[in-house]
C-alpha cells in the first residue's frame, strides 16, 4: 500500500513539472529620448529693409531677410530691362570669410513694364548655411541678372547688340540671320577672320556677357550669432 501511494505521488510531481512552462522575461530596452537644443535652429529677421541700390542703369532692392535654422533666406526684387524672362543669374552670401554661391530661386511676383516704367520681379533666394555659423556681418551680392535667349530671339532682339559690342572690339565677325529646317529665325555666324577657328567665334558671339547685366548689388545683413 505505501508503495502504490509513493508511486501515485512520484506520477504526479511528473505531471505538474511537465505541464508546466517557465517563460524567460523579454528584455525591453530603454527608449531613448532625443535632445534637440533649439539654439542650434534659430529663427533670426535682419533689420535691414527696402535696401535698394542701382548699378549698370537697374535698380536691386532687398525687401527682407531672415535665417531659418540651416537657410538664409533673401527677398529680392529687380527692374528688368526688357520683356525677356530675367532671373537672378548669380549671387552669393557671404560671411566670416565663407562665401555661398549656390542658391535655390522662387519667383514671387512680376509686373510687366507699363506706360514706358520697367517691369519688376521678386525672388526668393536660399543660401545654405551651418547652424552654429555667425552671421551677425553677412552680405548678400547680387552679381548679375540674365536672361538665356530662346531661338527667335537672338534675331529679334539680341543680334543687333552682339553685332555692336563686335563691331567695337574689331573681331571681324559678322552675323546674319537664316531660316532652320522648321522655318524658325536662327543667329548665324556668316563671317570671320580666317585665322579664327568657328568654335573660338562661336565662343564670342554666344557668351553669357551679351545676355546679363552687370552688378555687383551689395546688401549688408546681419543675422544674429
Amino acid at each position: 500500500m505505501k508503495k502504490l501511494i509513493g508511486l501515485l505521488g512520484l506520477l504526479a510531481m511528473l505531471t505538474v513539472a511537465c505541464g508546466t512552462s517557465v517563460q524567460p522575461p523579454v528584455f525591453q530596452p530603454p527608449v531613448a529620448t532625443p535632445m534637440i537644443d533649439a539654439t542650434s535652429y534659430p529663427t533670426v529677421q535682419a533689420p535691414e529693409v527696402n535696401t535698394s541700390q542701382s548699378a549698370s542703369g537697374f535698380s536691386v532692392s532687398l525687401q527682407r531677410a531672415w535665417r531659418d535654422g540651416k537657410q538664409v533666406y533673401a527677398d529680392v526684387c529687380y527692374s528688368l530691362p526688357d520683356s525677356s524672362d530675367w532671373t537672378i543669374w548669380a549671387a552669393h552670401f557671404e560671411y566670416g570669410g565663407q562665401a555661398v554661391s549656390e542658391f535655390s530661386s522662387t519667383m514671387l511676383s512680376k509686373q510687366d513694364s507699363v506706360g514706358g516704367q520697367p517691369g519688376q520681379r521678386c525672388d526668393e533666394l536660399g543660401f545654405y548655411v551651418p547652424p552654429d555659423a555667425d552671421l551677425s556681418s553677412a552680405s548678400l551680392t547680387i552679381e548679375s541678372l540674365g536672361a538665356y535667349p530662346t531661338g527667335d530671339e537672338y534675331c529679334s532682339l539680341y543680334m543687333p547688340k552682339i553685332q555692336q559690342k563686335l563691331n567695337e572690339r574689331n573681331l571681324g565677325i559678322t552675323l546674319g540671320c537664316a531660316a532652320d529646317a522648321n522655318g524658325a529665325m536662327t543667329m548665324q555666324i556668316v563671317g570671320k577672320p580666317d585665322a579664327m577657328s568657328e568654335q573660338d567665334a562661336e565662343q564670342i558671339v554666344f557668351s553669357d556677357e551679351f545676355y546679363t547685366v552687370p552688378g555687383p548689388w551689395l546688401f549688408p545683413v546681419s543675422l544674429g550669432q
